[in-house]
């Protein structure tokens, strides 16, 4: 008796040892592969284990339990990592938590239930975050118009905005491609779509997916968007009670008085612009700079954006959105590129802008118990991405800065709100 007491003391001890060890996975230069490395700690998350995000450390890097699983699935992945004992990692949280370090330790819970809302015939290369995700291998689920009309959105943490025109215009590409099969099969599918939905327009049927989205937002959703989903979206909801759209695209013109019918109270992030109303134009508003159909003026030599500095301990938010390895990140196109400063509300936070412009790349607010993040651009890894063009190979980017914002976005919902400790 004495000897099993013996025994399962031992164990108990050698158990406690063990779930003391801590696996670091660094975030910095010596990082193998970043974006795979989101992977992990989302991974980590799905298996039931805490995760600690150390802001500002080492280009914030993830700590979490060394249960030996966790550091042969780095290995697989071909993710770098250091296992330490308890005085190690206990100093690092220590000099992490200084009142002296811009630098803070936010606990992430549980694995954010993600969703992308897609066209039919997505493909996984069509859109910088399915690319993202299929390369961290993070799950997600695709919806389209019905899912979110039926109430769907109340079933994730978390939104992706397919680089989507909102405003029912298909993209504003009637100019270049209207006699494109591809283009003529992207109208009739979402003609289809908006009259099996009971709406006359496609441009009416986005402004009740619009107003969908916003209320998931509202009611505690995440929202993140790229490239003309941005722009689109707010212009949707700002367009709620005219008709801006013109006789190629919903079959009637457009309202004479639809710019002074812009309710501005009813957009996320942006205010007092005006409509683009030429129908050949490939822009659909001046919120973008530099306007899409001056993209072939820029130089990706000298094209950079900046990302802010925020107070890890009192600006957790902001802090978590720009972590990376580097605060200057190379800059890339897209339908929406940049955003005017002189046009974002007040409320919203700026997160990234192209130092000596007017031009913002990456914002991020507040609405109702949620949020929406903003990024300029359509892939980080493709300066001038075209209709057509070859998907983006993530295993050759696999320590891009440009995508680690994306992933910085989609790990933040699992985040606790304070009280982290080792």
């Amino acid at each position: 008796m004495t000897r099993l007491v013996l025994t399962a003391l031992m164990l108990m001890m050698s158990t406690m040892a063990f779930a003391q060890q801590k696996l670091l996975i660094t975030m910095d230069l010596q990082q193998t592969d970043h974006l795979k490395a989101y992977g992990i700690a989302y991974w980590a998350l799905t298996k039931g284990l805490m995760v600690d995000w150390l802001l500002n450390y080492r280009g914030g890097s993830f700590m979490m339990d060394d249960l030996g699983i966790t550091a042969s699935e780095c290995r697989v992945r071909g993710v770098a990592f250091s296992e330490l004992g308890a005085a190690e990692a206990a100093g690092i949280y220590a000099d992490v938590q200084r009142e002296d370090n811009n630098m803070d330790v936010v606990r992430l819970e549980k694995a954010p239930r993600v969703a992308v809302y897609v066209p039919p015939g997505f493909q996984p290369w069509d859109d910088a975050v399915t690319l993202a995700l299929e390369y961290a291998e993070i799950k997600y689920d695709k919806l389209w118009d019905d899912e979110v009309l039926q109430g769907k959105l109340a079933e994730y943490d978390w939104l992706h905005l397919h680089h989507e025109d909102f405003t029912g215009q298909y993209g504003k590409f009637y100019a270049s491609f209207a006699g494109a099969a591809w283009y003529i099969e992207q109208q009739a599918t979402l003609e289809k779509e908006a009259h099996k939905l009971g709406f006359k327009k496609v441009s009416e049927e986005k402004k009740a997916v619009a107003r969908a989205i916003r209320e998931f937002i509202g009611n505690g959703g995440f929202m993140f968007a790229m490239c003309s989903a941005t722009d689109t979206y707010d212009i949707a909801l700002a367009a709620e009670n005219t008709d801006i759209c013109d006789v190629m695209y919903d079959g009637d013109p457009p309202d004479p008085g639809a710019q002074r019918k812009l309710d501005f109270t009813k957009t996320l992030a942006f205010t007092n612009f005006t409509l683009e109303m030429n129908p050949l134009r490939y822009e659909y508003s001046d919120i973008d700079i530099p306007p899409s159909d001056q993209l072939a003026l820029q130089n990706p030599e000298t094209d950079y954006f900046t990302l802010f500095e925020f107070s890890a301990k009192f600006d957790p938010v902001p802090t978590m959105l720009t972590q990376n390895h580097v605060n200057v990140i190379k800059g890339f196109m897209g339908q929406t590129t940049g955003f005017k400063k002189e046009l974002i509300k007040k409320s919203v936070t700026l997160l990234a802008e192209k130092q000596g412009t007017d031009q913002v790349r990456y914002l991020h607010g507040n609405f109702g118990r949620g949020t929406f993040t903003y990024y300029g651009g359509h892939d980080p890894e493709d300066y001038q991405h075209a209709v057509g063009d070859p998907p983006t190979d993530l295993s050759l980017h696999k320590n891009s800065p440009g995508y680690r914002l994306i992933l910085n976005n989609i790990l933040f919902p699992a985040a606790k709100k304070k009280e982290q400790k080792t």
